[in-house]
């Protein structure tokens, strides 16, 4: 995953130009995953850290070790830090790599899922407990059983039941559980086991949780994306498949689920009737920012949707230093999301 070259970058001009400044500048954040609750704003990032790891496409330069809570009073004033909430040498069971988290609440406790790597370097999905949304949080001693892969989203649906959405290609081994078991063969390689361009795509995955929030009450089902003739889109359909960054949230009664494509850098969506899915693709809510990657959450705030996305752009284009930033989103009669650009042109 080398950075493309940014030396034709001026900093100065595409911050100027950018569509929202960063909300946290004093440490680096990335993958925002945003709720209201009690009227006010917390965004659950991961906590960007320069371990000094070599470059790879198995994202080993993203050593990620915990997480802070972020909050705001409301979308326009000053936003948080409150601090370490979660750090992984109070996880029993996790080894490193505390990438993309989200949190939820229910009956005044509020629960943060995180992936990590276990200590057979197998990425699976924990979950923590505190009575405040901004932690500290307490880690279960084991994770969710029949988790894997990375980047837990919990929805709530109006009927007060919980889902959980996860998955992500190359580093986040998504592609080695193809067969139903982890795959450990050849595993310097990011694209072992990834289908044919001409085979339907890898699908991330759904789970309801159980009343406790701590394991599943079913076996995880496949999120079935599909274009517009309904067939499953393609592994070659690298501008509209999934890679990782699942999402969900409901607008006028409609189920949005949305993505990252990965190495071609959109956040893409589709619509369905239900939180299983299927998802028929709609098109893209953000073109690439500076950085590899891309990763977002969308939030009604106000009567009011929010994407909180990030970019590399603090770091001046360092891929695993990064900022979470802001931008109101717009929905067209016909339901559809108007593409945002991050930067405009000057």
């Amino acid at each position: 995953m080398p950075e493309d070259n940014i030396d034709h970058i001026d900093f100065e001009k595409l911050n100027q130009n950018s569509i929202s400044k960063p909300l946290i500048t004093k440490i680096y954040t990335a993958d925002p995953s945003a709720h209201v609750f009690n009227g006010k704003i917390y965004i659950y990032p991961s906590h960007d850290l320069d371990a000094g790891e070599a470059f790879d496409d198995l994202g080993s330069h993203f050593a990620m070790e915990d997480y802070h809570v972020i909050s705001m009073d409301s979308i326009t004033s000053k936003a948080i830090d409150n601090g370490l909430a979660l750090h992984v040498n109070d996880v029993t069971w996790a080894k490193q790599q505390m990438w993309a988290p989200d949190a939820n609440e229910k009956d005044g406790k509020f629960y943060l899922f995180f992936p990590a790597k276990d200590y057979d370097d197998i990425f699976r999905i924990g979950v923590a407990i505190s009575n405040s949304p901004t932690g500290p949080f307490i880690a279960q001693p084991k994770p969710i059983s029949r988790s894997f892969s990375i980047d837990p989203a919990v929805f709530r649906d109006d009927d007060n039941s919980y889902y959980m959405y996860f998955g992500g290609l190359w580093g986040g081994q998504l592609q080695r559980w193809r067969s139903g078991y982890f795959n450990a063969n050849y595993p310097e390689s990011p694209t072992a086991f990834i289908p044919n361009n001409d085979e339907p795509a890898l699908l991330p995955f759904v789970a309801k949780m159980n009343d406790t929030l701590l394991e599943f009450s079913e076996e995880p089902k496949e999120v079935q994306i599909l274009d517009e003739y309904g067939n499953l889109l393609l592994a070659g359909d690298n501008d509209r498949r999934f890679f990782e960054a699942a999402w969900l949230h409901k607008h006028n009664g409609k189920y949005y689920f949305s993505y990252s494509t990965g190495d071609t850098h959109y956040i893409c969506y589709g619509i369905g009737d239900n939180p299983y899915g299927p998802f028929h693709y709609k098109g893209r809510i953000l073109n690439p920012v500076v950085g590899w990657t891309s990763h977002h959450s969308i939030c009604e705030i106000d009567g009011k949707s929010y994407l909180f996305y990030h970019d590399s752009s603090l770091s001046k284009g360092v891929t695993h230093l990064r900022c979470i930033k802001v931008k109101e989103i717009q929905y067209r009669k016909d339901g559809s999301i108007v593409t945002l650009d991050p930067y405009e042109d000057s």
